[in-house]
């Protein structure tokens, strides 16, 4: 790119703003700069105040505070209130206030001047006003309407609140007319769910007693640095590791890893291997909990290695499917059978086992993406959750638990407002491929149900024609996507994007217009609904701080001015949804700009909250809207115990199945729709399983991009605890204090090799290294560490932007700080979630040393 940051700068119409602001425009030096201490004025210091807020800077959503000085923020902390964070945030949180006053945030709205896109091509942006920007945007899709064609519009959302985001992602799509609307979440999780979802009937993150818990196993996850509740997990670890017994099970020495009791460095993909064999043991064992699961008719009764067992012999109580599991999957699968799989010691295997049945039901098995987000993940997260069945852990104490919530009012409806055209334009085949014959993507059950993100760019290389106007929000699909660089294909393409970003991120390159948004967690106003250590809560997002910029929310001042000039062009339908039924719950008034319509939207979410229709199970009550901006939120009631206890799961049977029912179900309603078998489905869709295998969790070997010859490392992508949903790399703070991940280090990017394989290769932590994949290459810096297994190879997410920022980037827009993994991890998916594949090892690398 020729786009120096000078003029980038310039063209954002930033430097006297900056100046202004006290922000620096020149060199960012690393934070250790900053902590020389200075000699006192002696003056007094500066006063100010808590503002309640929400982090948005995980899928924890933490409520949090905002200490303001005279509009500004300076500091962060958690919600004193707050039963899920006790009053802290984690490493996130404290860089809230350095991505607020990032100087590389985009300013003003801008144009493309550049009709050439590409990776190395200069937009040449120049600043405009919103109302050309908007109007501009407003006539796009007004073409669209004209040629009865909206359905050539295509949405897609990254991070987002779990309210305002309705506006954006659901009305403007269903008002507008167009089906092709995608969210972000099959890139980072919808695999695991499908665990807990076709055994118990759950599909949702799960919620853990850690106050209780005596075994807590993470497997795949490090809920230390990610994955959720990470100030929850911080505050009782320390207690779970005195009282009781921690077990990690992954590749490389993770943060929970490095604490843990017992280390489980298992080869990448040989999760369902180890869970199944652990899941022998306990049955082997007489380890599994008869109150939960049942057991033998007859004294004599017993699971024996390589025996079956008769169904009529074993009476079930609250699970279903127990001896057809035994049967079908698990007699064989010994520990000595599982240490070839998973290269963990068969006595390893059986003293953990006895450690989790001990323990039970206080045993908590806590599975991540490692475990899930894999090309055959699906029953790998089946085999994982269900060692908590057989652990009698669901819903008890100590154990593991569905979700908690706590109330939030909708919205009003909009079908009044979706005209004949619209009505037709949603109903079309969606960009992403969800129900086709080899991409089922049955969640909840339902075939064609669930997302399939990363796919909409296969989608689009393949009809280029299918989307003229492009609208995305918080989203760096070109990073974050595996297979990344079909997106710079893709974006090269699209006739006409808009980007909605806090900063000019790989995707904002191939835009047409950039729309400054605001950093919500500081500038914008929302609600948020969420979960952790046993109470749901709703959480406000307010304007805590002074705007320096001429930023807007995406999810709601931009709607209503681009619903606006629609207006002005000939459709009202979305205009007159937002200024006629959205009305101020104190006064009845509707808005009359957009920020007043934000704080309407955020005053109807929340409403629930403090002007309840009868009095709440929970916190104290809410007694206001000025009370709730001043609490910022609201926790409900304790988790009720054994929810589904009693024949209450949302499954087939009502029970937990062991034999999924509920896969079944929708597996053979997926083969109907294609006159097929399910045997043929799970053949095109990539799974080895036949049979009746199909519907129990069982062991599916991993499926390795790469030839072992020509890539002969596994590697392994994992998440910094610094990482900021991928937005964070272009602040100091991340830069100097990357060193807390174990392995890496400060201002740097490094691959983690086990010395033994160094040796092999000649190669010594410092060197330059090429890692290449059938994707593609990158180069970073090599470490030899003995905290990965030999034959695998792993390096953190983050870092590899070129166009991010002056600190993200070595030199903007020429030479990235190390390497994007995205850009060497091949495309792959778990089929039957539709989640995208990035865990597991599946794709083989070869390593080699280039110059300095």
């Amino acid at each position: 790119m020729k786009l120096t940051r000078r003029s980038f700068i310039q063209l954002s119409a930033a430097t006297t703003w900056l100046l202004a602001a006290g922000c620096s425009t020149g060199p960012v030096k690393p934070a250790s700069a900053a902590l020389i201490p200075r000699k006192s004025n002696g003056g007094s210091p500066a006063k100010g105040e808590w503002i309640a807020s929400t982090c948005q800077g995980c899928t924890q959503w933490c409520a949090i505070q905002i200490y303001v000085q005279d509009g500004r923020g300076v500091r962060v902390r958690g919600n004193p209130l707050s039963k899920t964070n006790h009053g802290y945030c984690c490493p996130r949180g404290h860089l809230i206030t350095q991505q607020v006053y990032d100087p590389d945030r985009i300013k003003v709205p801008m144009k493309r001047t550049n009709p050439q896109k590409g990776r190395g091509v200069d937009p040449k942006f120049v600043p405009i006003s919103w109302d050309e920007a908007l109007d501009t945007v407003a006539e796009k899709m007004m073409e669209l309407r004209r040629a009865n064609e909206t359905h050539k519009l295509l949405y897609m959302r990254g991070r987002y609140s779990s309210t305002s985001t309705e506006l954006l992602y659901g009305t403007l799509p269903k008002v507008f007319g167009t089906g092709n609307y995608f969210s972000h979440s099959a890139l980072c999780a919808e695999a695991e769910k499908m665990g807990p979802g076709l055994t118990q009937g759950f599909f949702g993150y799960r919620d853990y007693d850690l106050p209780k818990t005596q075994c807590l196993v993470l497997w795949g996850t490090d809920p230390l640095a990610s994955n959720r509740m990470v100030p929850n997990t911080i505050h009782y670890f320390h207690e779970i590791l005195a009282r009781g017994s921690v077990i990690a099970v992954d590749p490389r020495l993770s943060n929970v890893a490095a604490k843990a009791h017992e280390w489980l460095p298992i080869k990448p993909g040989a999760d369902g291997a180890l869970a199944c064999a652990i899941a022998h043991v306990l049955l082997t064992e007489g380890l599994w909990n008869k109150e939960f699961v049942g057991d033998f008719k007859s004294f004599w009764g017993g699971f024996k290695a390589g025996q079956t067992v008769g169904e009529d012999e074993f009476v079930e109580k609250e699970t279903f499917g127990l001896i057809k599991w035994w049967n079908l999957e698990l007699k064989d699968r010994t520990p000595a059978w599982a240490e070839k799989e998973t290269l963990i010691p068969a006595e390893q295997i059986v003293r953990v086992a006895k450690m989790m049945g001990k323990a039970a039901p206080k045993t908590a098995v806590w599975m991540g993406p490692g475990a899930a987000m894999t090309p055959r993940g699906t029953y790998s997260a089946m085999a994982v959750h269900a060692l908590n069945g057989i652990l009698g852990s669901i819903d008890v104490e100590g154990g593991v638990w569905q979700s908690s919530s706590a109330p939030v009012t909708a919205f009003p409806k909009a079908d009044a407002y979706v005209d004949d055209l619209a009505k037709t334009a949603s109903k079309g085949k969606k960009l992403d491929g969800r129900g086709a014959k080899d991409m089922p993507a049955m969640m909840n059950a339902q075939p064609g149900s669930g997302v399939v993100t990363n796919n909409v760019a296969n989608g689009l290389l393949k009809d280029p024609g299918a989307v003229k106007v492009f609208l995305s929000s918080w989203s760096n699909f070109n990073f974050s996507a595996t297979g990344a660089l079909r997106w710079d294909a893709v974006m090269a393409k699209v006739p006409f994007f808009v980007h909605m970003v806090t900063n000019a991120s790989e995707m904002t390159q191939f835009a047409d217009i950039v729309l400054p948004a605001t950093f919500n967690a500081a500038e914008g106003w929302s609600v948020v609904s969420n979960m952790g250590n046993g109470h749901g809560y709703v959480s406000i997002q307010q304007g805590a701080v002074k705007r320096l910029w001429d930023v807007k929310q995406e999810e709601s001042e931009v709607m209503w001015l681009l619903a606006e000039k629609l207006k002005q062009k000939g459709f009202s339908n979305l205009f007159d949804y937002y200024s006629k039924e959205f009305k101020d719950p104190e006064t009845g008034k509707t808005a009359t700009s957009a920020l007043e319509f934000a704080i309407i939207t955020t005053k109807i979410s929340s409403s629930a909250i403090w002007k309840p229709k009868e009095p709440l199970k929970g916190d104290a009550p809410i007694k206001s809207w000025d009370d709730f901006r001043a609490k910022g939120m609201f926790s409900g009631p304790k988790y009720s115990l054994k929810k589904g206890w009693g024949g209450k799961f949302a499954t087939a049977t009502k029970k937990f199945e062991f034999y999924s029912e509920t896969a079944k179900k929708g597996l053979l309603a997926h083969a109907k729709k294609y006159e097929t078998t399910v045997d043929d489905i799970l053949t095109v869709s990539g799974y080895v399983a036949r049979g009746d295998l199909a519907f129990v969790p069982h062991y599916e070997p991993p499926k390795r991009n790469g030839s072992v010859s020509e890539y002969p490392f596994d590697f392994i992508d994992y998440k910094s605890r610094l990482n900021r949903e991928g937005r964070s790399a272009n602040t100091a703070w991340y830069q100097e204090f990357k060193k807390v991940d174990p392995g890496d280090v400060s201002w740097d990017d490094v691959l983690k090799m086990h010395p033994s394989d160094g040796a092999k290769l000649g190669l010594k932590s410092g060197d330059r290294v090429k890692i290449t994949s059938p994707a593609g290459s990158i180069v970073t810096r090599l470490k030899l560490w003995e905290g990965v297994r030999p034959g695998t190879v792993t390096k953190c997410y983050g870092q590899g932007h070129w166009a991010y920022g002056r600190v993200a980037a070595k030199d903007y827009g020429k030479a990235p700080r190390g390497g994007n993994n995205n850009e060497i991890l091949v495309d792959d998916y778990d089929r039957l979630s539709g989640a995208t594949a990035r865990n597991g090892g599946f794709t083989g690398v070869r390593v080699e040393k280039v110059a300095a």
